[in-house]
């Protein structure tokens, strides 16, 4: 992970904490945040990507919205200046963190 791209993750993850109610957090904790859900996604999410493929399946892809909630939630576990108040918005703001972190990521390969 490049400190660019590290960056681009960091800001996605505060614009979508500005915008989802129900998620706080610092500017250093979306640093750490930024790290901890790289390692997740690196780690954690093909072994749960593997074993939720039949239902991702019958849902054509819609429950990998679903986990991504739910590591979200576990990343609010892990880092401490990261709150996360629900499971829906966690769910919003896995989206919109995806959609700024593609949108800065299309910017950056121009």
């Amino acid at each position: 992970m490049t400190l660019l791209h590290l960056f681009i993750s960091a800001l996605a993850i505060g614009i979508g904490a500005y915008l989802i109610p129900g998620i706080e957090i610092t500017i250093i904790g979306a640093l750490v945040l930024a790290i901890v859900l790289a390692v997740i996604n690196i780690f954690l999410k093909p072994i749960i990507g593997l074993l939720t493929l039949p239902i991702n399946i019958v849902t054509l892809g819609l429950f990998s919205l679903v986990v991504n909630a739910l590591l979200i939630m576990f990343a609010g576990v892990i880092v401490p200046d990261f709150v996360v108040a629900g499971f829906w918005s966690a769910f919003f703001f896995s989206i919109v963190v995806s959609l700024v972190t593609a949108l800065f990521g299309s910017l950056k390969r121009d």
